[in-house]
């Protein structure tokens, strides 16, 4: 059990539902304890540490939303706003 989490996810439209790309947990000392990973406190006894559990970006869900959301009429795919500054263009085009 996780004591806090933060998901990213973006929206599928071909599948019509939400997608998870990214997540983040602090799961407190509960996976420690089961591992037995253990540090020592300033009082000099063993405590069990907290853990963190963090995932890169699925690029390819990333991707396909990306183009799924962005498609236009004549087969072009907008670049998101927050994308042109690494685009020369503000449509891709196959």
């Amino acid at each position: 059990p996780h004591s806090k989490q933060y998901d990213l996810e973006v929206w599928a439209g071909g599948q019509q539902r939400w997608l998870e790309v990214s997540s983040c947990s602090n799961f407190t000392d509960f996976q420690a304890r089961r591992a037995n990973i253990r540090f020592r406190g300033e009082d000099g006894k063993p405590k069990p540490v907290h853990t963190l559990n963090g995932s890169a970006l699925a690029i390819p869900r990333v991707l396909a939303a990306i183009l799924e959301n962005n498609l236009d009429s004549e087969g072009r795919v907008k670049v998101p706003d927050c994308l042109r500054t690494w685009f020369d263009k503000d449509f891709l085009s196959g």
